[in-house]
């Protein structure tokens, strides 16, 4: 069994439920109210801006130059790509750049980007891909399995084909396969560093919808919220 299916093991109920999260159901059957599409929009590009930045983290860690070339050029498809289908929902959802400029991130989300950070500057290149791969993983394995699901809101079917797109899916392959090749090398202590970065950020992944859908904030607001009635 590869690293990588033994990661997959591993959290097999977190993927589960994570591919079966009312968000993601809501989305492959059109139903999901916009305004909680629009909070996960505003959540996730918050979430992309800082997973660029991880990207080139991992670029700066690699000791074979074509690693990093390829996780530099990756950083910067990936952040395009995505922040141009975001873009076009912002337009769609009526989220202005004052609205982003001024944003400020559930906790959730916040929690999700600094675990990835502690990554990438106290971990090696295995562990900081660890931290990543969730992502690329999750919405790959999203995208392939509702492709043909063809939501009645445009949104949600653009948001779908996306992540089903070959592109998508070859370059999620690559960042796998990448793991499984720096796995292959790692010590037995350096592997189990990279499983629990790993299985930390799939877990923030399934938070991640839960927080959207749930819209969550800062214990602190939610007071304010009680107090004001």
């Amino acid at each position: 069994m590869k690293f990588s299916e033994s990661l997959r093991e591993e959290t097999k109920q977190s993927w589960d439920l994570s591919l079966n999260h009312p968000f993601v159901q809501g989305i492959v059957n059109g139903d999901l109210p916009l305004e909680t599409f629009k909070n996960y929009i505003m959540q996730d590009i918050y979430y992309l801006k800082h997973y660029g930045k991880i990207h080139a983290f991992a670029a700066a860690h690699a000791d074979d130059f074509s690693v990093s070339a390829k996780l530099a050029e990756k950083a910067k498809n990936t952040a395009q790509a995505e922040l141009t289908v975001h873009k076009e929902h912002a337009a769609i959802l009526n989220i202005t750049d004052i609205d982003i400029k001024h944003f400020k991130p559930a906790p959730t989300a916040y929690a999700y980007t600094s675990h990835m950070y502690r990554a990438a500057l106290s971990g090696s290149l295995g562990q900081i891909i660890a931290s990543m791969l969730p992502c690329y993983w999750l919405y790959a394995d999203i995208g392939m399995k509702n492709k043909n699901a063809k939501p009645k809101e445009k949104i949600y079917d653009n948001w779908i084909q996306m992540y089903a797109s070959d592109w998508f899916q070859e370059s999620t392959k690559e960042m796998v396969d990448l793991l499984d090749e720096l796995a292959a090398e790692a010590s037995d202590i350096e592997k189990e560093k990279m499983k629990e970065q790993f299985i930390i950020a799939k877990e923030y992944e399934l938070a991640f919808w839960e927080m959207a859908y749930t819209f969550e904030t800062w214990l602190s607001e939610r007071k304010q919220v009680e107090t004001s009635f």
